[in-house]
């Protein structure tokens, strides 16, 4: 029982990703990305930013508890402040690599790897996730790590999406690196609206996780509308 559903967690965490890795790189029509730099992208979100996120957030957490004592108010703040700008940081410095970032040279190409960088760190965030969904038994477990998959791995793609075009921007414009700041910060707010939507009953839990679900849904397809828009205009 347990080999299964340890089996179950690596195929819902990893493989939903792995998918809309492909769908996501497979949006462009002209000079696709090759696999290298996906593959590095895909790795370093699942790896190395998500040990620097979970460092990062101790750290500033560590910090928070000192000034703030309420319970609540530290948990709002965790999860709307500190964990979107932190992962949203750390996620596009898979652009930053010299793999990728000489891959980038059009507009559509910081979209696609902001994107599979987000995807990577969403992969093993929903690995962590589904470990403890499992003390929910099977059933629980299958609903829960299956929204994740859609909500958890399109918000990250998404978001960090936003990132990478900004930085894209920059250097193939030859601009400065300032001009990221508001992508980076259209992109903490849009993980902050997804986790306060998830957390917070304000409007109900399922009308929370329906608005949020609506959120990455539109988010996603303005990506991919926004990729293929500047892969046809390359033409």
């Amino acid at each position: 029982m347990i080999q299964r559903e340890i089996i179950l967690l690596f195929i819902f965490a990893f493989l939903p990703a792995i998918i809309y890795v492909i769908w996501i790189r497979n949006t462009e029509k002209y000079n696709r990305e090759r696999w290298i730099p996906i593959f590095i992208c895909f790795i370093w979100g699942a790896s190395i930013a998500i040990i620097a996120s979970i460092f990062l957030e101790l750290f500033l957490e560590i910090s928070l508890t000192a000034s703030i004592q309420s319970t609540n108010l530290f948990g709002l703040s965790t999860a709307i402040i500190i964990a979107p700008f932190v992962e949203e940081l750390v996620k596009p410095f898979a652009l930053r690599t010299r793999i990728v970032k000489r891959e980038i040279k059009e507009l559509e190409d910081g979209l696609i790897y902001g994107a599979v960088a987000g995807l990577g760190f969403s992969a093993t965030e929903n690995l962590f996730y589904g470990y403890s969904f499992l003390s929910e038994g099977l059933v629980v477990f299958l609903i829960l790590i299956i929204v994740r998959s859609f909500g958890g791995c399109l918000l990250h793609a998404s978001a960090t999406a936003l990132t990478g075009y900004g930085y894209g921007k920059t250097l193939i414009n030859g601009t400065s690196k300032f001009r990221i700041v508001p992508y980076f910060i259209i992109a903490v707010f849009a993980h902050a609206l997804y986790n306060f939507l998830v957390s917070y009953n304000i409007f109900g839990a399922a009308t929370g996780l329906l608005l949020a679900l609506l959120l990455v849904y539109v988010s996603i397809k303005l990506v991919r509308n926004k990729i293929r828009n500047l892969d046809l205009s390359n033409r």
